[in-house]
């Protein structure tokens, strides 16, 4: 007999996961997948990292860490928030976490009660809606399409606040749109916060590091709401240590501390070797970033446009991260005699089977009439697989 909790029975399985075991399968099996899943980068860490962490193993660093991070660790991320992001936060207002993603859960079940409205920016994270799901909170979906560049206005933030809101969650660069907002876009937004006392806002700024037109901004930074933002990052995206699994927040000091009773309580302080990792990445010269960079900007270039020589697709140009999201909605309701097109789950398992390629549908990020595809992967790859896309599309009438 089962006998599951109404928590674990509201909650939906990751897509961007699922796609990704599901290549995993067909690999195993000897098909030849090409994966655009998961958001991976496909660079080894940097060898001075690993260095570090192996000393650490010859260190002896094999005891329980701290709940919130080493304090070493913990001064270095004060130290990159205030040169990088122009962010204040004492060591103490700092929570270093399992990778992002607990991170994130950290801060939505420390102020979030059930009932309480938490805004989120469609296309979004998968991981935003259910996350807040868990905290009993309810989801504000406010939508953004391809026309406007996948970015919202202030007027539409504006109309989703109401008496109940407690949180609204930005992310920029954007995972699953590669979209990056600018300065002035942002603090149209932060104004709009700043008239309405006791909203917070999460800033999930880990693809900061992956920037091609313009500039990062903090949405911390704008200081007439700096003491109701609280800033997510992590080394995963802009290192390559995405399985080292080390995230962080600055926070106000009482949702630090908030943070860290909560942790304390489920992880505890998160693996010592990968803290000491990350203490090297964070102190390193940042050359291995530039390279990362480079050369996910060739790639962007590279696959929007082939993908714009493709019928049927929409594609606007990623300024961040290493995503695309081509609006599909061409293809949808159309069928290859054997399989129907009616949502984008559908085209993206019909590209697994039919193309053999991995991506991942827009309804899990709340875009219906979208495709999420990754671009962390070699030239070679990018442009075998858009080949292999075009082919299976046409197929569709």
């Amino acid at each position: 007999m089962e006998y599951l909790s109404d928590r674990v029975k509201s909650l939906s399985v990751s897509q961007t996961i699922a796609m990704s075991q599901k290549s995993r399968e067909l690999k195993a099996k000897g098909i030849d997948i090409i994966s655009l899943s998961l958001g991976e980068p496909d660079f080894n860490t940097p060898d001075y990292i690993k260095e570090a962490a192996k000393k650490a193993i010859d260190d002896n660093y094999s005891k329980y860490p701290p709940v919130p991070g080493y304090q070493d660790l913990r001064e270095a991320i004060s130290e990159k928030f205030r040169k990088d992001n122009g962010l204040e936060y004492s060591a103490e207002q700092i929570i270093v976490s399992a990778g992002g993603k607990h991170a994130l859960i950290n801060v939505i079940l420390s102020i979030v009660n059930p009932g309480d409205e938490v805004i989120i920016l469609a296309p979004y994270w998968v991981s935003y809606y259910d996350q807040v799901i868990i905290a009993g909170g309810k989801p504000v979906i406010i939508e953004a399409k391809l026309e406007s560049d996948f970015k919202v206005s202030p007027e539409q933030v504006e109309a989703a606040i109401t008496p109940k809101t407690r949180l609204i969650l930005f992310n920029s660069p954007s995972n699953p749109t590669g979209m990056v907002y600018t300065r002035s876009e942002m603090e149209k937004i932060a104004r709009v916060i700043e008239k309405h006392e006791g909203v917070f806002v999460m800033s999930d700024e880990i693809y900061e590091h992956i920037i091609f037109d313009g500039e990062h901004v903090s949405m911390g930074s704008f200081d007439f709401i700096k003491d109701r933002v609280i800033t997510v990052n992590g080394v995963s995206k802009g290192y390559a240590m995405t399985g080292w699994r080390i995230g962080y927040i600055g926070a106000p000091l009482w949702i630090a501390k908030a943070c860290n009773k909560l942790q304390g309580q489920f992880t505890s302080g998160v693996c010592s070797i990968a803290q000491r990792a990350a203490l090297a990445a964070l102190k390193g010269d940042g050359e291995s970033q530039r390279i990362m960079k480079q050369a996910f900007l060739r790639r962007r270039d590279l696959i929007c446009n082939l993908l714009k020589d493709v019928e049927g697709l929409k594609v606007t140009i990623p300024q961040g991260a290493f995503y695309v999201m081509p609006d599909i909605s061409y293809y949808l309701g159309k069928s290859d005699g054997e399989t129907k097109i009616s949502n984008s789950d559908d085209l993206a398992l019909y590209l697994l089977d039919k193309a053999q390629v991995a991506t991942v549908g827009g309804d899990a990020f709340g875009a219906p009439d979208c495709l999420r595809i990754s671009y962390a992967t070699s030239d070679d790859l990018l442009i075998e697989a858009v080949k292999r896309i075009k082919t299976a599309l046409k197929r569709l009438k």
